[in-house]
Order: C-alpha cells, then sequence, then structure tokens
C-alpha cells in the first residue's frame, strides 16, 4: 500500500543522460522530476491512456539506459496488466520493486475521486529510475533486477484484489530462465516530505538491519528508525512466501494516503535520496 517551476524537472526527465556509474551518485533532483512526469501524465489507474504512457515512459527509458528489458502481460478483472522488468549484469541475483499503478478511488478521504499517487506509486517509480541511471552494476558484482509492478492498489474495489502483479511475477519467477534470488528489496511510499521508515514486520529481519545500518553511517538515521511498527500486504510478500530474504521499505504513517492530497507538493527530493543513496550504497558495497 505545485507548474512552472516544474517545467525544468520534467525537462530533465525526459531525456536522462548516459553517465559512467562508478562517476555518479543518486540525484534527488532528478527522482522528483519523475515525480513530477508521471504525475503530469495523469491517474496512473490500469487500463487508462495515463497508465499506458507511464509504462512506456518506465520502458523507453530504461532500455535507452541500456538496461534489458521485458514486459509481462495477462488479464485480470478484463484489464490488461503489465509488470516491467528489466536487468543488468551477472553475479548474483537481486530484485528491487515499485508499483506504477494508482488507486482509482480516495476512499479514505472522496471516493468518487482517485489518487494522483505522487508518494503512493510514483516514488517508488522515481527511485528505481535514478537507480537505473546511477548504479553501478558492474561494480557491484550482481545481477541486477527492477520491477515495476502493475495492479497493486486496486484491492477490494470493483473485484479487485491487492498486490496482483507482483503476485503474478513471483508465480512465474523462473519461467523466463530467472535466477534464483538472493534478495528482495521494495520501495513504496518513500518520498513524504516528513520520511520515517520503521521495520516492517513481514519483512527479513536480518536485511533490514542491514539497510537501516547502512542508512545510519550515510547520515540518514533520522528517516531510517530502527524499531519495528508496521505488517504489511504489500509487494514483497509474494516473494517472502518463496522464501526470499525481503524488505519492504515504506513509511505507511502518510497522512495522505488514499486521499486526493497525495499529490507532489507532498514528496520531498531530500527523502528521495534518503531512499536512493541508501539502497545504493547497498548494492554496490561502498
Amino acid at each position: 500500500m505545485a507548474l512552472a517551476l516544474f517545467l525544468g524537472y520534467i525537462a530533465i526527465a525526459c531525456a536522462p543522460k548516459a553517465v559512467d556509474p562508478s562517476t555518479v551518485t543518486f540525484d534527488g533532483d532528478q527522482a522528483y522530476a519523475w515525480v513530477i512526469q508521471q504525475c503530469e501524465f495523469g491517474y496512473r489507474i490500469p487500463g487508462t491512456e495515463a497508465h499506458r504512457q507511464t509504462a512506456d515512459l518506465i520502458i523507453d527509458n530504461l532500455r535507452g539506459l541500456e538496461w534489458d528489458v521485458g514486459v509481462q502481460e495477462f488479464v485480470t478483472n478484463g484489464v490488461m496488466v503489465r509488470n516491467i522488468l528489466a536487468k543488468k549484469g551477472s553475479g548474483p541475483a537481486v530484485l528491487l520493486g515499485a508499483h506504477y499503478d494508482t488507486r482509482s478511488q480516495a476512499d479514505q478521504e472522496d471516493p468518487t475521486v482517485p489518487v494522483m499517487g505522487a508518494n503512493d506509486g510514483a516514488s517508488g517509480v522515481a527511485v528505481l529510475l535514478e537507480l537505473a541511471r546511477v548504479l553501478d552494476v558492474p561494480g557491484a558484482g550482481k545481477q541486477v533486477y527492477l520491477a515495476f509492478f502493475d495492479a497493486e492498489d486496486g484491492g477490494n474495489l470493483d473485484g479487485w484484489d491487492w498486490i496482483v502483479g507482483s503476485s503474478y511475477m513471483a508465480e512465474h519467477w523462473g519461467s523466463a530462465g530467472e535466477p534464483p534470488l538472493e534478495a528482495m528489496v521494495l520501495v513504496d511510499m518513500v518520498g513524504d516530505q516528513d520520511l520515517q521508515l520503521f521495520y516492517e514486520r513481514n519483512s527479513d529481519p536480518t536485511l533490514s538491519g542491514e539497510i537501516w545500518g547502512i542508512a545510519h553511517e550515510l547520515g540518514f538515521g533520522g528517516q531510517f528508525i530502527p524499531q519495528t511498527r508496521h505488517s504489511m500486504l504489500d509487494d514483497h510478500i509474494p516473494f517472502v512466501r518463496m522464501g526470499i530474504p525481503a524488505v519492504d521499505i515504506i513509511d505507511f504513517d502518510y497522512p495522505y494516503w488514499h486521499t486526493t492530497q497525495d499529490t507532489p507538493d507532498k514528496v520531498s527530493a531530500t527523502s528521495l535520496v534518503a531512499v536512493g543513496r541508501t539502497i545504493e550504497t547497498w548494492l554496490e558495497g561502498r
């Protein structure tokens, strides 16, 4: 589970430049640009044009950054669902995930209006897209997979279930030659201006401690709080059920969750940096 100023951000997001990943690090402004661009498309509800545009944006930019990209399509509730899976590198396999769809009803506030999902959806996608640009995958010595899950956020609406896309991906993992996973890390609702990331109860405690420890070493101890708080049914759960060490990095104390107010002005580039640089450092081991 703000426009003139944004035009510069959109221009950045539209044209990521190829870089030597060993010389760059995660850029919060670039990540925030991805949040803005997704929201500019509109509500990313499965089956809509905005949803299709967002998927195409993700695919095009990953391919432009020389990731090997595949699309996993299936139909549920009469709607075509598209998971996106990108890979790069060799060695032990690690999966990073986020969902890109948004909820069709702001049922915590006004169910007649959809959710924009600046934090609940766009923030996690933004972190993964910026990591795709800056990760030194050869230096990390791992095979890195980036999963953009569809149909996560429609649970209990019109016959939809939660975590549909990730459940499908986990069920079919290995069918196209994907290797066993060493770990899975989910980023969901990670852009809150008052970011507070607690341990999640269904997450692997050893992996959680490792990631939170790195965050503290990097100076992000105010955002990564090593205390257990929530139990989440989220996109990591299908991989937990497979026996894969998995972690959900999520701030579920976000006051605008499933409301019309989950808009870009609630998202902070500083928060995106805290999460992105922590994952970058964890993967690259530096």
